[in-house]
């Protein structure tokens, strides 16, 4: 029942921001040209807001330079991809790597049979399996939530207004300062912070412990200390933490994730006995 209604409540929130971007351009073709602009003007938004559901996961791989992983180079990591998947009831998404040193992961797509896990090459070299497993069960339940699609087609909006002020030229900090905080807003609004913390106790359950999991986040969070990351910060709400450093004014504004001890915390809790197993192993 839990993922029937996440499942439909990430679709209500899909569908109602793409009604809430359809609905100027109708309002303004009837206020200024009647009621059938305002069909036409609909029918141009509704086929330009497909489009951009269709696409915008390619949009997203291309802008971070992911490229497919094939079996042959990772069969180890496909394997506990293809068992993850089949635990959480989706299909198999497709597997992609980006090849920088900074430790990451996210999921693009639609959802359970349209979606793609990506890791990063710094994630692949210094993770541990169980920490790798931990982080792609966490994207499946992403995808299993349909979160991976709210998550995508917003991320894909806010970057593509963020992308705008580079025609601007001479005024393109004017126009980012303009942009910015509406693109912010935009993910604020749609994206809530407990759908990390449903994904990090889904993932858990998926693996049959949370400290896989709670380690990467360890990880993933002191990486900004060793590796400099420079992406849009419009990203941020696609990785398993923010990982964009503190004083980054910018990126602040696109922060979507609960604070990092509560999650930390709330992992260990679900095997409050960890310590005296570590002592005895």
């Amino acid at each position: 029942m839990g993922v029937r209604l996440a499942t439909a409540r990430n679709l209500l929130k899909l569908w109602l921001m793409l009604a809430v971007f359809a609905a100027p351009p109708t309002l303004i073709g009837a206020a200024a040209l009647g009621w059938d602009a305002a069909i036409l003007f609909l029918f141009a938004a509704v086929l330009i807001e497909t489009t951009i559901y269709v696409y915008c996961d390619r949009f997203l791989l291309t802008m971070l330079g992911a490229r497919e992983l094939v079996i042959a180079r990772r069969p180890g990591l496909h394997s506990s991809l293809e068992r993850l998947a089949t635990a959480a009831g989706v299909v198999k998404p497709r597997l992609y790597f980006i090849p920088d040193n900074y430790p990451r992961s996210f999921s693009v797509g639609r959802g359970p049979t349209a979606s793609t896990v990506v890791l990063s090459l710094g994630l692949l070299t210094v993770a541990s399996l169980a920490e790798i497993e931990g982080l792609v069960a966490h994207e499946l339940t992403h995808i299993r939530n349909r979160d991976v699609a709210v998550q995508t087609t917003t991320v894909a909006i806010a970057a593509a207004v963020v992308e705008l002020t580079r025609i601007g030229g001479y005024f393109q900090r004017g126009l980012l300062f303009l942009l910015a905080p509406v693109a912010a807003v935009i993910e604020k609004i749609v994206l809530s912070p407990r759908r990390e913390l449903a994904a990090d106790s889904n993932a858990a359950a998926l693996c049959g412990s949370p400290h896989g999991l709670a380690d990467a986040l360890v990880r993933l969070e002191h990486a900004s200390d060793l590796v400099s990351f420079n992406v849009s910060p419009t990203t941020e709400p696609l990785y398993p933490i923010n990982p964009f450093a503190a004083g980054d004014r910018l990126a602040r504004m696109f922060d979507t994730h609960p604070s990092f001890p509560k999650r930390l915390r709330r992992l260990r809790e679900l095997d409050p006995d960890w310590r005296e197993k570590l002592l005895v192993a």
